[in-house]
């Protein structure tokens, strides 16, 4: 790799602490950039979905941010999981490969970790966010929420699904969310089937329960409930409301459902969102940028952390080698990350109907499919298909990151 060059001259801000903003930071830092990341939240967010990396692509990155060694000492280690009938009885055994990839590790903890080697040089901003911005011949003038007005050389929207740069800089949501026909939601509940880095699944047509303990502890266990509905209209920040449609939508379901009814009762800490993609027509705008799922997102099944993470490498990389000249770099982002992103994406467009098949019939099959793609005679074939849209890019050669 050449020589980094140095990018001192550059402001930028990232808006987002979840996964895809301390990936940039971490990215454009350590070549001197200046940055600053605004997240909405009060603090670092916790715990969250598991994510996983997978294939050589994924390795390449977050070896060559330095992290690699630390996901696999934090991983979770989960098993197989397997779908079971009302009685709880296994029908079939999902290979731990298909949910959770060559390493997985909580969101939160893959954040921190992030965190934790930029915090000392990239300038992090809680409880606050982008309200306006506006394109002037030298730079990004910003109005936030709560701090002072600032100007910046570039602004970067790693602000997640339903991204405030993105409305701000490409438009209304509606114009780039599409929605596919089901809905997600995650919350905890107590370890009472005695899990231990091990899964279940359950499914009824166009609804499914899944219980999972991915970290071993003997106490406490993930729960999540998909089910396929026409679009609702809700707040996405009334839990209450939330929890009532959860409530009817998987009322008098089988298996463990009422017993994870009662905790979704009690749970103050409750994801809730539709299952769906993002498509804009360009992931550039003048001096603003989109990155993960601003850009190119999809609620579950589409790889989201693990092309995040690969469209910092590159964003920050092309930044580096134009010197700085968002032009040039934004155009080559654009250019590398675009199929890349979308292939990943048409996997992500069949995670609804893998949970919640709308049928019977469509439940037996694919229990059939996955019986089938587990046994050992097609391990390696099985392999190959899940890494193969995490690995259809060629990595360019970006100047190399100085040492931590």
């Amino acid at each position: 790799m050449t020589n980094a060059p140095d990018l001192r001259h550059l402001t930028v801000l990232v808006s987002g602490a979840s996964v895809a903003g301390p990936a940039l930071a971490l990215n454009l830092a350590r070549r001197g950039a200046r940055v600053t990341v605004v997240e909405r939240a009060p603090e670092l967010r916790g715990g969250g979905f598991a994510v996983d990396f997978r294939g050589h692509v994924h390795r390449t990155v977050l070896t060559a941010m330095g992290i690699w060694d630390e996901i696999h000492a934090r991983q979770t280690h989960m098993g197989r999981q397997t779908v079971v009938d009302a009685d709880g009885d296994p029908r079939v055994d999902l290979p731990a490969e298909l949910m959770s990839g060559d390493v997985e590790i909580f969101r939160g903890e893959l954040a921190q970790i992030m965190y934790e080697r930029t915090k000392d040089d990239v300038d992090y901003v809680f409880g606050d966010s982008v309200t306006s911005l506006t394109e002037t011949p030298d730079g990004m003038d910003v109005t936030f929420e709560r701090g002072a007005p600032r100007r910046f050389d570039l602004v970067v929207g790693a602000d997640g699904l339903h991204s405030t740069t993105r409305r701000l800089a490409f438009g209304d949501e509606a114009g780039h969310l599409r929605f596919f026909d089901h809905y997600v939601a995650a919350f905890e509940v107590p370890n009472h089937l005695g899990l231990d880095r091990a899964g279940r699944l359950y499914s009824e047509p166009g609804r499914a329960v899944v219980v999972g303990n991915y970290d071993g502890d003997p106490d406490r266990a993930g729960a999540l409930l998909v089910f396929r509905s026409e679009e609702l209209s809700h707040d996405r920040r009334d839990v209450t409301a939330q929890k009532r449609i959860l409530m009817d939508r998987f009322a008098g379901m089988g298996w463990e459902a009422p017993a994870v009814l009662k905790a979704l009762e009690e749970t103050d800490d409750l994801y809730f969102d539709a299952i769906a993609q993002i498509h804009v027509d360009r992931l550039t705008q003048g001096r603003v940028a989109l990155l993960g799922d601003a850009g190119y997102g999809a609620t579950m099944g589409g790889m989201g952390t693990g092309v995040a993470i690969v469209g910092a490498y590159v964003l920050a990389g092309e930044l580096a080698l134009a010197g700085g000249d968002h032009r040039i770099a934004f155009a080559e982002y654009e250019s590398r990350i675009r199929d890349f992103a979308k292939g990943c994406q048409k996997i992500s467009g069949n995670a609804g109907p893998f949970f919640a098949p709308a049928t019977e019939r469509r439940i037996r099959n694919r229990d059939r499919v996955y019986r089938l793609l587990g046994s050992r005679l097609l391990a390696g074939f099985f392999k190959r298909l899940t890494e193969k849209a995490a690995t259809d890019i060629t990595l360019r050669e970006y100047p190399a990151l100085p040492a931590a």
